[in-house]
């Protein structure tokens, strides 16, 4: 059953015609960042309508949106940036794929979704000469951690703080 749910699923790069459906999806990752930490999130979108438009025109971060073959339905998106590290004093010459966001509308969960958003920066960023895929979890985001995990994503560093 779960192939036949994953064979439905198409994924391609953003078009100005999904920035409102996208913005409706970033709301829902606010909202699970605000309820886990409200004091650093407030309610409301990370993009406006217009910064969308300028993410999804810019070659160096690609957005793939993932749709229901079926319906049409976009259901979930992943933001990503291209990044390069050379000539660094300490560094070595790197080149990643960051995923700024990965949301997948909490009504379509289980339908694996997200892995195939997942596989398809991975590709892309293979096929662009990266050599990771990176990105950042807010702690008590248990949900967000688990999907990585098992996408066989690793700690690289932890970010620390004490509240004053």
């Amino acid at each position: 059953m779960a192939e036949k749910v994953y064979n439905r699923l198409e994924i391609r790069l953003a078009e100005k015609k999904d920035i409102k459906r996208i913005g409706e999806l970033l709301e829902q990752v606010n909202r699970i960042h605000h309820d886990i930490r409200p004091d650093l999130f407030r309610l409301g979108r990370k993009y406006s309508e217009r910064e969308l438009e300028k993410i999804i025109e810019d070659k160096s971060t690609p957005v793939f949106v993932v749709t229901d073959r079926e319906d049409g339905m976009l259901i979930g998106y992943c933001m990503t940036r291209l990044l390069e590290i050379k000539d660094d004093q300490i560094r070595t010459d790197l080149r990643t794929i960051y995923i700024d966001d990965l949301c997948v509308d909490t009504a379509f969960r289980g339908r694996h979704a997200g892995l195939a958003l997942y596989e398809a920066v991975k590709d892309f960023a293979r096929r662009n000469g990266c050599q990771d895929v990176t990105l950042h979890v807010w702690e008590g985001n248990d949900g967000a951690r688990a999907f990585y995990e098992t996408m066989g994503m690793k700690p690289m560093y932890t970010c620390m703080e004490e509240k004053l």
